[in-house]
């Protein structure tokens, strides 16, 4: 056996002012055929897995190039193409083949292509032909298209958010890949529109009863190869966002057409009742100050650079400033020419130094005041589960008492190592306040003693009911009340 694989992926939040060019991608991972490390990044663990498989099997692996950028804003249509053209290329080069197995987000949208990934896996299905197995592993924050559905064999997402298992997703779709080549399954998707838009963190209920529960139907029917929950993404204003269960079966399309309706109308019925509560940021660190034990996480859930935003809100900071807390730290904020300023100045410099709050209306405002420089790294990483997650050239400042990380690579605050490799000792802190919706949780929750939920300031879209979409769906949840007509017993 043949097969080729690739990754190309990033996800896009269409009103964000940070666009994503041919730069970003070599920022946070571009590796040409055959560079990939061995460790793999969130979206391209296909390829890491793919090269112990086929080599157990003594099949061969043509591996194309790998490409991630940190969430963002539109991406820079040459961009787009360049990247996409790179990797159709290496298919064609590698033909023939007998499968072709990506890494995809799902939610990526360049400009002049609402639905990349539907374009780049329709174009892989022309190279190919209709007989060859294609087949991807995506983020469950995307969407799902018709024209992804005609192109591919089948899909299979993570389930968890955070996003702990996309190895492990990785192993379900070689598995049911291997199973398809040597004829012993046929694979065939079923899809179910639940008409809603929410999120859905896996850490708490009810999210965590259903995902524990869609595992233990893939277990105990061998029908069911696999069944995942496209969370849909609220921030990409495409034509088809929103939330859809995906059930894989051995060759039988009734079946899971009526899986995936009974599974999509019981995550229908909870809607609203999946994300955390949330306080404001005055609430915020009231309670971090009133805390018993130490150290309180505060989310500062929208102004998460994974969702896409600049990561550069001051709302907390200015909160914490304001009420005089000293015991804390932040990180981060995004501010690649404050980074560039301190780097200049270098370490243990007292600087008067302006941050924060650049990328858009309701992050905050730049602070002012004198910082002392106390660590500066280059090409600082953090962990992310088994991957390293780059957050760029980095500084670590004092003003006031608080530690604040200031990052030039925009990344969510993954895990306590983003306080440590900058000399910050996170278990030391009464405070500690992160960028990060839900991803931070499977780490920081080791260390917290509370964590509290944050919603400060407007960085990013969080409401569907009052987002001014121009391209998404006006018939679904909670845009519209009831798009199922449940409660006229229509359903």
């Amino acid at each position: 056996m043949r097969i080729f694989t690739a990754a190309l992926a990033t996800e896009t939040n269409t009103f964000s002012p940070i666009c994503v060019d041919r730069r970003a991608f070599e920022a946070s991972l571009y590796a040409p055929p055959g560079q990939h490390p061995e460790t793999p990044t969130l979206c391209t663990a296909p390829i890491t897995v793919g090269r112990r498989v086929t080599a157990e099997k003594g099949w061969e692996l043509i591996e194309g190039t790998a490409a991630w950028a940190d969430p963002a804003g539109l991406v820079n249509r040459q961009a787009y193409e360049g990247l996409r053209d790179e990797i159709l290329d290496q298919l064609r080069a590698a033909m023939p083949v007998d499968a072709v197995v990506m890494g995809l987000h799902g939610a990526m949208v360049a400009a002049g292509y609402e639905d990349t990934e539907g374009d780049l896996l329709t174009r892989m299905r022309d190279i190919v032909g209709p007989d060859v197995l294609i087949c991807a592993e995506l983020d469950p924050h995307s969407h799902l298209t018709r024209k992804r559905l005609e192109a591919l064999n089948f899909a299979v997402y993570f389930k968890e958010f955070p996003h702990t298992d996309f190895v492990d997703r990785a192993e379900d779709l070689w598995r049911i890949a291997v199973d398809a080549l040597e004829g012993r399954v046929n694979p065939v998707n079923s899809v179910f529109d639940c008409r809603m838009i929410d999120v859905f963190p896996t850490s708490r209920d009810p999210m965590r009863s259903f995902v524990d529960k869609i595992m233990r139907i893939e277990r105990q029917d061998p029908e069911i190869l696999s069944i995942s929950v496209i969370h849909g993404f609220m921030v990409g204003d495409v034509p088809e966002m929103g939330t859809k269960l995906l059930v894989v079966t051995d060759d039988n399309p009734q079946k899971g057409a009526a899986l995936a309706r009974e599974l999509g109308m019981e995550l229908f019925s909870k809607r609203g009742t999946f994300m955390m509560p949330q306080i404001d940021e005055k609430e915020a660190v009231s309670r971090a100050m009133a805390a018993k034990s130490w150290p309180v996480v505060i989310a500062d859930v929208w102004d998460n650079p994974g969702g896409g935003t600049a990561g550069d809100a001051t709302v907390v900071l200015e909160e914490l400033l304001a009420r005089g807390v000293e015991s804390a730290a932040v990180g981060t904020i995004w501010d690649p020419i404050a980074v560039q300023i301190c780097f200049a100045a270098g370490q243990g410099a007292e600087i008067p130094l302006r941050f924060g709050a650049k990328s858009a209306p309701g992050t905050g405002n730049p602070v002012d005041g004198t910082v002392r420089v106390v660590k500066l790294v280059k090409n600082a990483e953090m962990q992310f589960g088994e991957s390293l997650a780059p957050f760029g050239d980095a500084a670590h400042i004092v003003l006031n008492g608080i530690n604040i990380i200031l990052n030039s690579t925009r990344a969510q605050s993954f895990d306590p190592s983003l306080f440590s490799v900058m000399g910050i000792d996170p278990t030391k802190q009464k405070i500690l306040v992160i960028k990060s919706t839900n991803h931070f949780f499977a780490s920081f929750s080791k260390i917290a003693a509370e964590i509290l939920y944050c919603s400060a300031g407007t960085p990013y879209p969080n409401n569907p009911a009052t987002t001014r979409y121009r391209r998404a769906p006006k018939t679904i949840w909670p845009i519209v009340a009831d798009p199922h007509g449940t409660e006229r017993g229509a359903a």
